[in-house]
């Protein structure tokens, strides 16, 4: 049905103006909702939490830890949190929950010139979508080779009688990710054939992707009741067995050890902030649609720090996991590093008083702090090329990412009794991880288009089925040989940019076109509270400024540094950084054009079609008056009604006055 306007006293003669707005209210009022909604609160919290929660809070966040000075930049991930991105998070969870649509919808109500915002989260999710479900895809064929005992990762093949060259001179599990999982080229110009087994396990992927969301929240939420539960349970029993494990606490000390000279490092700010962004899904539409689907009374400002506040601490408790495990898999190589040292030490016949003071009887006695001094008075050029054997050093190789999950991590459960059943349920949760962001990731889709088109909405089986064969489809150029590469593109290149330009241009309408004071108008006529009034400095000005400076700082970043990925070098065993070539640089550039495209042609078209179709002042601000950039109230409409009325469908009760 469409929005019809309200009638006035000239439609009704012989009714007053409030008789005729009283009546409309307990005719809307009556009128069935035809949106979906969550069956409790539970479930919305499963959503949201499962979106949000991703692999990112167990490979990204604990690296950048790491890498900008422990407990330092933990203080520093908290302060971004709470000055920009929990306002921003309640900014979105209150437009979508008033409005009662998705993206496309919501910023269409603020001002039909705005509706490009929610084509380019869409268009964004999609990119998204098409690789991330291939990580699921790696996950999967992970998890299906956990069942072996060795694992197939846990020693070199042997050829002949001869031990595999290449993974003799990198490890078992770095040949096994890049050889035999991904069956790697050189660059992202040799291109290569298919894997067959990550085409499967894609295939795969996107058919329990299609099945969770085959009825749209009331189907995946069914699923988030397992895979949002099931990695906390996973994590716990980690960190308990990590906690045993020796080398734990070092791992765990050179985590949290703050390193406070970070915060005068203004990458390190823009690294902090741009995993705020992404850790709270802002921009996605993903939250947008989840939050449509509550009550108008619902409060979404509890939600906002309760689900912000869950992630956070997710991400601190899987740095602790990982760095409690990565510290026992450094201390195993490392002792092992010593161990070869003093034999070789005891195998050489030099002067005694050249020789350290160690109990070459008995070299498994010799441990890594007398080693460690012996070595740092002996200087690093000693007469018998011994290696240093670095425990901070182990820990930094392959820490972040893929090759934290599949690599380093991977590596360290092989070192565990009953490393199958470890491996087997890490893998599980990557995959739950996975599948509750890839639910809201295409949410942020469909919900969208549904409410944007109604013959998508009453085809809905329909446009899910399409929707995840054209994703898989369109997925298969992750599965070539080089397809690690397109993965590593997409991922650093078409989210972030265009992302932040859409949080921008949010941020920019709700506080500045449509008033910030508005704004906290109707979220105060729909929770019954005013929320405080710093939001409207922070929204205006603090979290403005701060994404602008975080988009200037990723588009200087972006041209001065050029455009590099980490490619497996099978020669030399090892990973290396390769310039992006020419029509790759092409790729990515489209990449980013086309995300942010939807934003300047919907204003062209609403511009265009405004000069060829002059529409009244009312119907210009929105049905209900969602923005009027011009500060006069209207006319024909009561202040009651603009604040009740914010974004009020016709299919769904107005709130009672």
């Amino acid at each position: 049905m469409e929005k019809q306007p309200l009638p006035t006293d000239d439609d009704r003669p012989g009714e007053s103006e409030l008789d005729i707005y009283v009546q409309d209210r307990q005719q809307v009022s009556s009128e069935p909702a035809s949106r979906a909604g969550w069956n409790s609160k539970i479930e919305y919290f499963l959503a949201q939490v499962g979106f949000s929660v991703g692999l990112g809070n167990v490979w990204r966040f604990p690296y950048l830890c790491h890498q900008n000075g422990g407990g330092a930049f933990l203080l520093l991930y908290v302060l971004l949190m709470l000055v920009v991105g929990i306002p921003l998070f309640f900014l979105e969870l209150a437009a979508g929950q008033a409005i009662r649509q998705g993206s496309i919808g919501v910023w269409k109500s603020i001002s039909p010139r705005l509706s490009g915002i929610g084509y380019s989260s869409c268009v964004v999710c999609f990119f998204v979508a098409l690789y991330y479900n291939v990580i699921l895809a790696w996950s999967l064929y992970y998890f299906g080779n956990s069942f072996q005992s060795p694992l197939p990762w846990e020693n070199c093949p042997v050829q002949g009688n001869t031990t595999v060259t290449e993974c003799e001179k990198s490890s078992p599990t770095s040949y096994f990710w890049y050889r035999k999982a991904l069956d790697i080229t050189d660059s992202i110009d040799e291109v290569g054939s298919f894997n067959p087994y990550v085409v499967g396990c894609l295939f795969a992927a996107w058919t329990i992707v299609c099945l969770g969301m085959f009825n749209g929240i009331k189907s995946s939420v069914k699923v988030m009741y397992f895979s949002s539960i099931f990695p906390y349970v996973v994590l716990f029993c980690f960190l308990v067995r990590g906690f045993m494990l020796d080398g734990a606490s070092e791992g765990i000390a050179y985590m949290f050890y703050p390193k406070l000279e970070i915060w005068g490092d203004v990458q390190v700010w823009r690294q902090a902030a741009t995993q705020v962004f992404f850790a709270l899904g802002l921009g996605f539409g993903s939250i947008i649609a989840y939050s449509s689907y509550n009550p108008k009374n619902n409060n979404c400002h509890r939600d906002a720090f309760t689900v912000s506040f869950i992630n956070f601490l997710t991400s601190v408790l899987a740095t602790l996991v990982v760095f409690a495990v990565l510290g026992f898999r450094a201390k195993e190589i490392v002792m092992a590093c010593v161990l070869s040292n003093v034999k070789k030490l005891s195998e050489l016949s030099l002067d005694p008083s050249l020789m350290p003071n160690f109990n070459y009887s008995d070299p498994k006695s010799v441990s890594l702090e007398v080693y460690t001094e012996w070595f740092q008075q002996s200087g690093n050029e000693n007469p018998w090329n011994l290696t240093e054997c670095d425990l901070e050093k182990e820990m930094q190789k392959g820490v972040e990412g893929t090759g934290l999950a599949f690599i380093a991590f991977t590596e360290a459960m092989t070192l565990l009794p009953g490393s199958p059943f470890w491996s087997a349920i890490f893998f599980l949760m990557l995959l739950n991880l996975g599948l509750s962001t890839m639910f809201g990731t295409m949410e942020g889709i469909l919900a969208p288009l549904r409410d944007r088109f109604k013959c998508l909405a009453k085809n809905k089986i329909k446009l899910t089925v399409v929707s995840c064969v054209i994703g898989f489809l369109i997925g298969l150029i992750f599965t070539q040989r080089c397809g690690n590469y397109f993965v590593t593109m997409f991922d650093d290149y078409s989210a972030t940019l265009p992302l932040i330009i859409v949080v921008v241009f949010e941020t920019f309408s709700v506080s500045w076109l449509y008033g910030a004071d508005r704004f906290l108008d109707d979220i105060e006529a729909m929770l019954g509270w005013r929320p405080y009034a710093v939001y409207k400095y922070l929204w205006k000005y603090v979290c403005l400024l701060a994404m602008l400076g975080l988009l200037g700082a990723t588009v200087i970043r972006m041209f001065i540094k050029t455009p590099t990925y980490r490619a497996w070098n099978q020669e030399n065993q090892e990973l290396v950084n390769v310039d992006y070539p020419g029509w790759a640089l092409a790729v990515l550039s489209l990449l980013i054009i086309f995300a942010m495209l939807p934003v300047p042609v919907g204003f062209i078209y609403s511009y265009v079609k405004d000069r060829r179709e002059p529409r009244s002042r009312d119907t210009e601000a929105g049905h209900y008056n969602i923005v009027n950039t011009d500060e006069t109230p209207m006319t024909d409409m009561s202040e009651q009604d603009h604040r009740n009325g914010f974004a009020v469908s016709d299919s769904l009760p107005l709130d009672s006055a």
